[in-house]
């Protein structure tokens, strides 16, 4: 992943959010004072992971009428390759919409080479080199220094995943558009009583390239007796797009306690799950005892390459839709499967209290 580039509707303000509450530094901007009349943007990182908030100046322009329409949202996963030319080529050729043709911007800093092809809804896929650039993001931004003093410890290191939704029956669509056009393979599929609850359920299915170093989850909703949460950011974001982030950390319980105190919100895990005796079999010895990741709400999966902890935020904006995913790994390469029912559960807590479920 070269970086998750976000439409916001204050993108000053979003700095401020994911320098606090995400312990995130701010490295580059570009606005007015650099010659943007049409935009202002920040670009925030923790250690690989690279987020860009990017705000309209005014009225009108194609980020204007992202935000009026789908409020704050992902507009970009762009991807480090190693020859755009040749990528931009081969996924065209292999049924992707080009949006942008390869090309060169350069600065005193060096050469950098893009492109993009379109994905899901108004979601694109930005195809970056910037092995012959030494700035600080890209040509037409400046160092910048951080908005807040940075912690002394990082909350999280990398991007593991990002999970797109999808409308009903578009799922395999979209699972073979990444196979043909940007030759992933598939990791994991969840489907019927994997990942469904006594009111809603969804389907998903995960592709990756071959290093899973780049993971994306695509859901879509399933027939069910209530709406499910697919179903709802579907309806609150106007069509398919990114749901939600995950974020690799070495150290959950210290980055949990520290977003908590500024003010994130994550989903709440009843006493019962961390009860179930059934619980405490399967996940086994873990690097924390069970009464700790309770305290702190964090939900144990185990698989056969190792386990995983892993919690959840509420939605980061006014509309439900997007959202982020704590997640640190011993071993395994899943997404918490045995945690499914739980996690559904307490969203369709949230989404009752919306009156959307």
């Amino acid at each position: 992943m070269d970086s998750v580039v976000f439409a916001v509707g204050n993108a000053k303000q979003a700095a401020h959010y994911y320098s606090t509450a995400f312990g995130m530094r701010l490295v580059a901007y570009k606005g007015p004072e650099t010659g943007s009349r049409d935009e202002a943007a920040y670009v925030l990182t923790s250690g690989s992971a690279r987020f860009v908030l990017k705000g309209s100046l005014r009225p009108g322009t194609e980020l204007a009428d992202h935000v009026a329409r789908h409020s704050d949202g992902v507009i970009d996963l762009a991807l480090d390759v190693p020859d755009v030319e040749a990528a931009y080529a081969h996924t065209v050729a292999a049924g992707a919409r080009g949006l942008v043709e390869p090309h060169t911007i350069e600065d005193e800093h060096g050469k950098v080479v893009v492109a993009a092809i379109a994905t899901y809804g108004e979601t694109r896929h930005t195809l970056v080199d910037r092995s012959n650039y030494s700035g600080p993001y890209l040509p037409g931004y400046v160092a910048a220094e951080p908005i807040v003093a940075p912690p002394e410890k990082r909350f999280f290191q990398a991007i593991d995943h990002c999970v797109g939704n999808v409308e009903l029956g578009k799922m395999d669509e979209w699972v073979e558009f990444y196979k043909r056009v940007m030759g992933f393979t598939n990791m994991a599929e969840f489907v019927g009583d994997d990942i469904a609850t006594e009111y809603s359920a969804l389907m998903s299915k995960v592709v990756a390239n071959g290093t899973r170093k780049v993971k994306f989850p695509l859901n879509e909703p399933a027939i069910s007796r209530k709406k499910s949460q697919i179903d709802e950011y579907l309806d609150f974001y106007y069509g398919p797009g990114v749901q939600h982030i995950a974020l690799a950390t070495n150290d959950i319980i210290g980055t949990v306690e520290r977003m908590r105190a500024a003010g994130v919100q994550f989903l709440d895990t009843p006493d019962s799950y961390y009860e179930d005796p059934e619980l405490r079999a399967r996940i086994g010895e873990v690097r924390a005892p069970v009464e700790e990741l309770q305290k702190h709400r964090i939900l144990v999966d185990r698989d056969e390459d190792g386990y995983l902890l892993q919690i959840f935020t509420k939605p980061v904006q006014d509309r439900p839709t997007v959202f982020f995913e704590l997640i640190e790994r011993h071993g395994s390469l899943g997404f918490g499967k045995g945690n499914f029912k739980a996690l559904f559960e307490a969203i369709e807590r949230e989404q009752e209290r919306r009156g959307n479920l």
